[in-house]
């Protein structure tokens, strides 16, 4: 039973999402947002944000996506709190299944559903999350100039992070489980002729160090005889990858290896006509909330090009 046509259904409300859905809702395409698991992606879970462009003083992620949220509310978007568990796109009109049983046809999809960072997952890696423990260099290196600080990981993402915190903090140790990397052997080659950079080999972060100001060590165990040493640190970024929420649109959509959603070059579109992507479900190279907002824009746009050319 089909409960309601939408002229665009947006799957996902982090910054992509709502960026779609302030376009969209103000060409008119009245779109409908299904907030999923996590309303607000990836910011809800970011206290400082400092390099969103337009607020000269640091905010709070969980009050930009509220204001993303009642902004595209303003304009005309109407969020459903539901979840999307597949789409069918052989239909005309295209189907979106929903968690609740609801099923809703649409002339458009756009799915900015994001990604989640993989996280080590001990106990102490939650009670530091955001006063010490990060998985993006990029957003929150800025906040330990001149700090001692340990990477995570083995592979380019993780190399990349180290490579960038070198710049602004005074030491990065990459600690990996192994004894040989798996980063792009270009980048290992910058990596290891890094002064400031040393590598911690053959060895698991097992406790993550601290008080009530935050982090200030780990406690590694080696994987070769289970010994155990702590090292002093002021924060620690974890870089063992990311998982894209793509898994309701698998043998739906093409997607690469890992699961990224693939779109034509320059553009949000996606494998099947009238389904676009945007944000981190696509983008697994820069992961920021200005770029996912820029690829939400794109999707709006193209979204609305292609309307106009079925209305033709």
């Amino acid at each position: 039973m089909t409960d309601s046509h939408e002229k665009m259904i947006i799957i996902g409300a982090g910054a992509a999402g709502y960026t779609a859905a302030i376009y969209a809702a103000r060409a008119n395409l009245s779109p409908v947002v299904l907030a999923g698991l996590q309303p607000g992606g990836q910011l809800t879970i970011t206290t400082d944000v400092e390099n969103y462009p337009g607020f000269a003083d640091v905010v709070q992620g969980p009050w930009l996506m509220q204001e993303m949220q009642q902004q595209a509310e303003k304009v005309g978007s109407r969020i459903i709190y539901d979840i999307a568990t597949s789409i069918n796109t052989e239909l005309n009109p295209m189907q979106v299944i929903l968690d609740s049983g609801e099923i809703m046809t649409t002339d458009t999809i756009i799915i900015a559903t994001g990604a989640q960072a993989r996280w080590l997952g001990i106990e102490s890696e939650t009670i530091y999350n955001g006063r010490g423990v990060s998985a993006c260099a990029t957003c929150d290196g800025f906040f330990f100039r001149e700090r001692d600080v340990v990477v995570i990981g083995g592979g380019n993402t993780a190399v990349e992070e180290a490579l960038y915190l070198s710049n602004l903090c005074n030491s990065v140790t990459l600690i990996h489980r192994r004894d040989t990397l798996r980063a792009e052997q270009i980048l290992q080659d910058r990596l290891f002729k890094q002064a400031n950079i040393c590598v911690e080999w053959n060895y698991n972060v097992t406790k993550i160090l601290g008080s009530d100001s935050g982090v200030n060590g780990v406690c590694l165990t080696s994987t070769k005889d289970g010994s155990q040493k702590e090292i002093s640190t002021q924060g620690v970024f974890v870089a063992i990858g990311h998982d894209p929420a793509t898994k309701p649109f698998k043998n739906i959509l093409d997607l690469d290896e890992e699961g990224y959603i693939l779109v034509k070059a320059g553009t949000t579109l996606t494998s099947k006509k009238g389904v676009f992507a945007a944000g981190d479900c696509v983008d697994k190279i820069y992961r920021q909330a200005v770029t996912a907002a820029g690829m939400g824009c794109m999707a709006a746009l193209d979204a609305e090009k292609y309307l106009a050319s079925i209305g033709d």
